[in-house]
């Protein structure tokens, strides 16, 4: 939703508190970056950034403007929201067409300017802007303004619900989840969380080296207590980026659950949280066919051999028929040249299915298993191995990023490196 003049040129810098009627929604898991013009408003929007209300958000402040923002963003992936600061009408329009050609689609812009004026608040409105502040700005201002795109009515649920599962148990599914989730919080500089719902065996606090005291299990036993507040008690932290809610892998109860047992706990995490990576078990059931069917974007995991052509085909067919307005789920063959071991072909594999892998990654059991026993990522074990690019691209296409772009040289790069300094 756009506001646009909040504030008149006349006002003081120092906005006044809320009234007291007014309530500002906390902003969900976020990440936020602001090019600012001026120190005041780069002082504003660092005080605001300690607000309660934007305690989740990763908040980044560089300065030098809409030059620096589009600079930043040739090479490197737009946040959920970017705040500019510009004071020229002309260049303001202009700078956002150019920022248009290398930012993400659903990327969110605020953009805090010093012209009143209704031509160019259309301007901004036809261009895609959320919403347009008028300088001076004060730290409550910020915190409204981006709280606000996430708690309008009309504002839709940030959290983007990515589902993995194998097409046969034993193919490596929860292994290509993990490493996948870690691809989207550390190269896509999204926020994410793993929810393991193998609550008997999963294996996704071993592979993040993590062994909470509560996880999922609390949440799904206890459905009359799930909130926000509740969901991040159980969260564990990995990275700055990427939380754990995790199985508790014991065998001292029986996980037999209804249809709807995780919509609570999935309908909390979407509105808190901008990435949720489920790894879903091996197993037919209610709640996985639901989960399934519920997610955003799905990725099989199968091994080549006819068991899991049969299995992946199965899948795809259901879903499609389930889905008939969402992209198709995407699937990957892992595992594939097992010495001795007789393999269906990709392309063979693509035929039957009549769609390509997004990556066939290959059997590299030393690595794999050397990160498995050591609770680490493929990343941390060997940062130039030729799979990490592989989870990569299975990150991008489940978030609907663009590719990694290329640096390219500029003639103003020094002097927005030098305005990136101070």
């Amino acid at each position: 939703m756009i506001s646009y003049a909040r504030q008149t040129q006349d006002e003081q810098p120092e906005a006044p508190p809320p009234p007291a009627e007014e309530h500002i929604a906390p902003a969900p898991r976020v990440s936020v970056q602001a090019f600012c013009e001026t120190v005041e408003t780069a002082a504003a929007v660092q005080s605001a950034g300690e607000d309660r209300r934007l305690g989740k958000a990763h908040l980044k402040i560089q300065m030098g403007g809409m030059a620096a923002a589009i600079e930043a963003y040739r090479s490197a992936p737009t946040p959920n929201v970017i705040v500019l600061e510009s004071d020229a009408r002309n260049d303001l329009l202009a700078g956002l067409d150019q920022l248009a050609t290398v930012c993400d689609a659903g990327t969110r812009v605020v953009v805090i300017g010093r012209i009143n004026d209704v031509m160019l608040y259309r301007e901004l409105v036809r261009r895609g802007v959320s919403d347009y502040v008028l300088a001076p700005v004060g730290p409550i201002d910020v915190v409204r303004s981006i709280c606000n795109l996430f708690s309008a009515p009309e504002a839709k649920a940030v959290g983007r619900i990515i589902a993995v599962v194998g097409a046969k148990g034993g193919v490596g599914a929860s292994t290509i989840s993990h490493n996948v989730a870690w691809a989207i919080a550390r190269d896509l500089a999204m926020d994410a969380v793993v929810a393991d719902l193998d609550l008997a065996f999963g294996t996704a606090g071993l592979d993040y080296n993590q062994d909470p005291p509560q996880g999922i299990a609390d949440a799904v036993f206890s459905p009359d207590r799930v909130d926000t507040a509740f969901i991040d008690r159980l969260l564990s932290k990995c990275t700055d980026h990427l939380s754990l809610l995790a199985a508790p892998a014991t065998l001292d109860r029986v996980y037999d659950f209804g249809t709807d047992a995780f919509d609570a706990v999935f309908d909390t995490l979407r509105a808190t949280m901008p990435c949720i990576v489920l790894d879903i078990p091996h197993q037919w059931s209610g709640w996985t066919k639901r989960a399934l069917i519920g997610a955003d974007d799905i990725l099989i995991v199968a091994a080549p051999d006819l068991a899991n052509l049969r299995n992946t085909k199965n899948l795809f067919d259901l879903l499609k028929a389930a889905r008939p307005n969402d992209r198709p789920p995407l699937y990957c063959l892992n595992q594939v040249g097992v010495p001795k071991r007789p393999e269906i072909a990709a392309t063979e594999f693509a035929k039957a299915i009549e769609s390509q892998p997004v990556v066939s990654i290959p059997f590299e059991p030393q690595i794999f298993g050397a990160a498995a026993n050591n609770g680490q990522m493929i990343a941390e074990i060997s940062a130039n191995h030729k799979s990490i690019e592989m989870f990569l691209q299975i990150a991008q296409r489940l978030t609907g990023r663009s590719e990694t772009k290329k640096q390219k040289s500029s003639l103003l790069s020094p002097l927005i490196e030098k305005l990136r300094g101070k």
